[in-house]
């Protein structure tokens, strides 16, 4: 059974950073709720995540990941990587996937290199070389990574091509809107967000003028 999930989100893995993007909208059914709803998530200075599924089980999933970083940063004394917290949370989904949460993710992070794993409501976990989409909106977006993507991607590039493929979503898929993009970019230096005004500007420059 094809899981709907009402949203669009996207990761790129470009040369130095990883770029994750999500629309904004919160639907109930076919009754959208939320038009700024918050889709991208901090789980520590060097780790993201985008959500996709049930809001309830996404939220519980994301408090649990961040409570485990930062134990495990404690204990190890050293940064937890994308592909740790990757691998943990996909444990998590697999260990309950007789009562599952319906969620699935993607997981972006920067240790040594740019990482970026997609994690499926069962646990399935797969490391991705360029991109990933999740959510209703993902074949629009997709199709637009497709044929934009290139290998060396610099990030003001890779931050261009994430609201552009968000925008194929939302324009295609009833079930992705909202009033922006959210979009976080995770390099050696950190994790931090794009300003809405920058990310405004974009929206008009990648949207067809008809």
């Amino acid at each position: 059974m094809k899981m709907k999930t009402g949203t669009t989100t996207v990761g790129i893995r470009a040369r130095d950073c990883v770029v994750l993007a999500a629309d904004m909208r919160a639907s109930m059914g076919h009754i959208p709720i939320d038009e700024e709803s918050e889709k991208v998530h901090e789980i520590t200075d060097n780790v993201a995540i985008t959500e996709a599924g049930s809001v309830g089980d996404s939220m519980m999933i994301i408090r649990f990941l961040r409570s485990h970083a930062r134990l495990y940063e404690i204990n190890r004394e050293e940064k937890m990587t994308g592909k740790a917290a990757a691998t943990f949370l996909a444990n998590v989904l697999n260990a309950n996937r007789y009562y599952p949460f319906w969620v699935q993710m993607l997981v972006g992070g920067y240790v040594n290199e740019p990482e970026l794993f997609e994690v499926e409501p069962f646990g399935g976990l797969i490391e991705m070389k360029k991109y990933a989409v999740t959510g209703s909106g993902s074949e629009p977006a997709l199709t637009t990574l497709d044929l934009n993507y290139r290998k060396d991607l610099a990030e003001a590039d890779a931050v261009e091509l994430a609201v552009k493929a968000i925008e194929s979503g939302k324009r295609r898929d009833v079930f992705s809107g909202g009033k922006g993009v959210s979009v976080m970019v995770v390099d050696r230096n950190g994790l931090r967000r794009i300003p809405e005004a920058q990310l405004s500007k974009l929206i008009v420059k990648v949207t067809p003028s008809n």
